[in-house]
């Protein structure tokens, strides 16, 4: 497999949203430091230049803790920085052009709000799934409510690891567990938080504790 479940256990989404006057590398650093295992930059309104240097940036960032470094939809800013991979939504570019653009090395990540989708996304190569808003999403509005079942028959179905994303919080983690989850996609539970390093390590032991007793029956 190559994207291991450990590499999802703490999945750290970047919102500029909370930087206030620190950098999101900053904010990134502190977040490594506290244990998150991989990293997507997700910017949607940066001009491509800007974009480019916060990613190499968090790319050498992310080298620098032996963490994988991904880029949210940009596969041309994620290939050009020498990131890891990407994460693709269901509106971006398919998941076979990337394969076929990126290579068979590249970490190419999906996401998927049903059963269907998540089949399709590995049945076209992706290497991991993010599913959800497991619990809503306070970043997303848009984004609708998955179901606990949902999340159980996507993880059982499919042989790729699954990240639940959505909402997730140090206070709801715990209900994830038994659902075949991997691990957790964090944003504001992580870049909100006062102290970012901390909240990063007790988001992390909550998740390795939920990914012990994730392993659903049958």
């Amino acid at each position: 497999m190559k994207c291991a479940e450990s590499t999802l256990r703490l999945y750290a989404v970047t919102d500029r949203a909370w930087t206030g006057n620190r950098t999101l590398a900053e904010q990134v650093e502190d977040a490594l430091r506290g244990g998150a295992t991989c990293v997507q930059l997700r910017e949607k309104q940066m001009e491509r230049a800007a974009f480019l240097a916060e990613a190499r940036e968090i790319c050498a960032l992310c080298r620098r803790y032996g963490v994988p470094f991904l880029v949210n939809d940009n596969l041309d800013v994620a290939l050009a920085c020498g990131a890891d991979g990407v994460h693709l939504g269901q509106d971006d570019m398919t998941i076979s052009e990337a394969r076929r653009r990126a290579g068979e090395a590249f970490l190419i990540g999906a996401t998927a709000h049903t059963v269907e989708e998540a089949v399709e996304a590995e049945r076209e190569g992706a290497d991991y799934l993010g599913c959800g808003a497991v619990f809503g999403s306070a970043t997303k509005t848009d984004a609708s409510a998955m179901t606990f079942e949902t999340l159980q028959r996507i993880c059982r179905t499919v042989s790729i690891p699954v990240v639940a994303i959505g909402g997730v919080t140090l206070q709801n983690l715990p209900l994830l567990a038994g659902s075949g989850a991997a691990g957790v996609a964090v944003v504001s539970a992580l870049f909100a938080a006062p102290d970012i390093c901390e909240a990063a390590k007790a988001l992390r032991a909550a998740s390795e504790e939920m990914a012990r007793g994730s392993a659903p029956p049958g």
